[in-house]
C-alpha cells in the first residue's frame, strides 16, 4: 500500500548538506526540531505504546470506536507487507503473518484480471506481468481467515476486535474492480468493522467493531465507490486513507529535502472524517532519503517520529509507516531493495522506535522478527 513517489534522495544529498555546514541531525529534523522528546510506555495487555511527555501520559482519541480498540494509538500492530505469493514463490507469507499471533494487519495488492476464457476477478499480485496464475483475493485471503472469523464471532470478545486488519493496495481503480470488491465485502459483512454512512462526512460515527477491519487507499475513485455511493444510513464496509500532501520538486532529491523540512502539520493537514480514518507514510518522511541512506538512530529521529505520530492521533487518524526491513542477500525472500536498512540491527532500532512512538501499523516483510521484538519489549519493558 505504498505511495508511489517516496521522495527518496541519494546519499550525495546528505553529504552535500553536511558540507554546507548544516548539522546533519538538525537537517534531518528541520521542521520539528522544537518538539519535546517522548519516551515510551508499553501496555502489557495490548502492546500499546503511548507517548509520555513532561510527566503526563497522552491518551489516544476515543472518537472512532465505542470500545476504544480501534482508536488511534490504542494498539501497535505488525503490518505484514506484501503478504501474498509472487510468481508462484512465497506462498506461505500469509501463514507466517497469521502465525505471529492476533491481532495483525495484512497487506494485499490487488489487480483486476480476466483469465483467458474466464470471468474477471480481483487477484493478489505485485506486478501486472505476473497475473496469470495469481490467486484470487477471495480464495487466498477471505477463505483463509474464515475459521478465525467464525471462531471470533462465536467467542464474541468484541473488546478485542478487530483481530485482523486488511490493508488494501488497489493497483488500479477500474470501476468494475471497485464494484466487485464492494459486493465481495457484502458476502462477509458479518465479519466487518462498520460505521453508518452519514450525509456529512465530517460527522464521525462510532465504529461498530467486527473481527475484520478493511482499510482502502486514498484514491478518489475508492472514496466515491465506498462512501459517496453508499446510501445515508447504510453500512460502510471499508475506510480510506488521507490523500498525501504533494511535495513539489523537479528531482527526487529535491522532494526528499522538502519533505523533511515539512512539519507534521504540513504532512497531516486534515482531520479524520467518517470515511477517511488513517494516514500512510513512507519512512523517508522520518529519515532523509529513506532506508537505504539511514545512519544510526538518534534522539532527533525519535523526536520527528513521535511528533508525526502524535499529529496523526490528535487529528483522529490511525498511522501506518512502511516498510522497515533489514536483510542480507542470503536472507532475501523476495523483499524490496529500497526498503532495506542493510542489516537487521538497524531495522530493529526502528521497530523499537515505532513501538515506543505508538505507530498503529508498522509495515515490514520480516514478520516473525518484528513479532519477536514486540514480545520482547512487552515482556522486558525495554526502555
Amino acid at each position: 500500500m505504498e505511495q508511489r513517489d517516496c521522495h527518496n534522495g541519494p546519499r550525495s544529498l546528505i553529504r552535500t548538506k553536511a558540507r554546507e555546514g548544516q548539522p546533519l541531525g538538525m537537517q534531518k529534523t528541520f521542521g520539528w526540531f522544537t518538539a519535546v522528546l517522548c519516551c515510551g510506555v508499553v501496555s502489557c495487555h495490548t502492546g500499546t505504546v503511548s507517548a509520555t511527555r513532561q510527566g503526563r501520559t497522552s491518551t489516544p482519541s476515543t472518537s472512532l470506536s465505542a470500545s476504544g480498540v480501534t482508536s488511534p494509538g490504542a494498539r501497535v500492530l505488525l503490518d505484514a507487507h506484501n503478504a501474498y505469493p509472487e510468481r508462484g514463490a512465497w506462498a506461505d507469507r500469509i501463514e507466517i503473518a497469521l502465525g505471529t499471533g492476533l491481532p495483525v494487519a495484512i497487506e494485499q495488492d490487488l489487480f483486476w484480471y480476466r483469465p483467458e476464457g474466464g470471468e474477471a476477478t480481483s487477484v493478489v499480485a505485485h506486478d501486472d506481468d505476473a497475473l496469470e496464475g495469481a490467486p484470487t483475493l477471495q480464495a487466498y485471503f477471505f477463505e483463509r481467515i474464515r475459521p478465525l472469523m467464525e471462531r471470533a464471532l462465536l467467542e464474541n470478545k468484541r473488546d478485542q476486535w478487530p483481530l485482523v486488519v486488511l490493508n488494501l493496495d488497489f493497483k488500479d481503480n477500474i470501476p468494475a474492480h471497485l464494484d466487485y470488491f464492494w459486493r465481495l465485502l457484502g458476502n462477509y459483512e458479518s465479519w466487518l468493522t462498520t460505521a453508518p454512512r452519514t450525509i456529512n462526512a465530517a460527522h464521525l460515527e462510532a465504529l461498530s467493531p467486527g473481527p475484520l477491519l478493511v482499510l482502502a487507499g486514498s484514491d478518489t475513485a475508492q472514496r466515491r465507490r465506498f462512501y459517496d455511493e453508499v446510501a445515508p444510513g447504510g453500512k460502510l464496509r471499508a475506510f480510506g486513507a488521507m490523500r498525501p500532501v504533494p511535495v513539489a520538486g523537479a528531482t527526487r532529491s529535491i522532494r526528499a529535502t522538502r519533505a523533511m523540512r515539512m512539519t507534521a502539520a504540513d504532512h497531516i493537514d486534515k482531520r479524520a472524517d467518517n470515511y477517511t480514518r488513517w494516514v500512510n507514510f513512507p519512512w523517508n518522511v522520518v529519515e532523509l532519503g529513506g532506508q537505504n541512506y539511514a545512519d544510526g538512530w538518534t534522539p532527533a529521529d525519535s523526536i520527528r517520529l513521535a511528533t508525526l505520530v502524535r499529529r496523526a492521533h490528535e487529528s483522529g487518524f490511525l498511522i501506518r509507516l512502511y516498510t522497515l526491513d533489514g536483510f542480507s542477500a542470503a536472507n532475501d525472500r523476495g523483499y524490496t531493495a529500497s526498503y532495506n536498512f542493510g542489516d537487521v540491527d538497524k531495522a530493529r532500532a526502528r521497530w523499537r522506535a515505532a513501538l515506543k512512538a505508538g505507530v498503529d501499523f508498522v509495515a515490514t516483510d520480516q514478520y516473525e522478527q518484528f513479532g519477536a521484538e514486540k514480545r520482547e519489549m512487552l515482556n522486558k519493558r525495554i526502555p
